[in-house]
């Protein structure tokens, strides 16, 4: 019979944070798979566990899957673990847990903290119900057409960001989804946790003055429920299609694209209307 994969939280700054179940794990598991081993080994000496991990980063994932659960499928358990919080929440880790089931083994969450929870429980913004959008595409139209795509959902919109890019992401939100309140949450758990709290305008400004340190998450109110419950009239929705085309940035099938998903009609309606209105131009 072959052992089980368990995929184990860990914390996401402050090693109080762990559970007694995922000590527990770690020390009877026979082997641990780590995105950065270095950073494994600085935790699981924390917790006097000496076993070596095996090293499986983001780049190489798929390369190693196999591999990495080679002692499973002779028996023996394995713990997957992370830089931080739980493996395939943004971090690497889903490619290893669906070879697994593949391949008939079993799979084992063990929960511990999470930072895009942390950071929507001390938001202070409606958020009973929120999408977790992890890390945004970084640049083109698959950028555009998410935010376009979540532009009318009256759900918190929880994601992911780099310190170098979150003035800039709160600029870009503030320009697809109007100017809504939210709330940065960087170094959840650490010493220098901070939340800065303002419109996104306000946030881009801010956060644009100097340079920003640290994991951050970023919690966006959702769309007001009038903004998503009055439908688009014709006209309005041809200019909308006009100012999305304005530029050349963005193509036809790109904005005919977003367009359908956020307003639930045909895409070869709005693709056909499209390339109308480009003709006109």
């Amino acid at each position: 019979m072959p052992g089980t994969l368990y995929v184990v939280a860990t914390p996401i700054g402050n090693l109080g944070d762990i559970t007694l179940r995922a000590v527990e794990t770690l020390r009877a598991c026979p082997h641990v798979a780590a995105e950065d081993t270095r950073r494994a080994r600085v935790l699981l000496q924390h917790l006097g566990i000496h076993t070596r991990p095996a090293s499986l980063p983001a780049f190489d994932e798929r390369g190693r899957a196999d591999a990495v659960l080679a002692p499973v499928r002779a028996g023996e358990d394995l713990a997957l673990v992370t830089d931080a919080g739980t493996p395939a929440i943004s971090d690497p880790g889903g490619a290893l847990v669906a070879l697994a089931v593949t391949q008939g083994i079993a799979v084992v969450p063990i929960p511990g903290a999470c930072a895009a929870v942390a950071a929507v429980s001390v938001s202070a913004l409606p958020a009973d119900r929120f999408a977790f959008l992890g890390f945004l595409p970084r640049k083109g139209g698959a950028r555009r057409t998410l935010l376009e795509t979540m532009r009318s959902l009256t759900l918190a919109m929880v994601l992911y960001e780099s310190p170098h890019r979150i003035a800039e992401t709160c600029a870009d939100l503030a320009h697809a989804w109007g100017n809504r309140r939210a709330v940065v949450a960087r170094e959840l758990t650490k010493l220098h946790e901070e939340l800065l709290r303002g419109t996104l305008t306000e946030l881009a400004e801010r956060l644009g003055q100097g340079a920003v340190k640290g994991e951050i998450v970023l919690v966006v109110e959702g769309a007001a429920e009038s903004e998503s419950e009055v439908p688009m009239t014709d006209e309005a929705l041809r200019a909308e299609i006009l100012r999305q085309l304005q530029g050349g940035q963005r193509s036809i099938k790109d904005v005919s694209s977003a367009l359908a998903a956020s307003l639930g009609r045909p895409r070869s309606e709005l693709y056909a209307l499209a390339l109308e209105l480009a003709g006109k131009r």
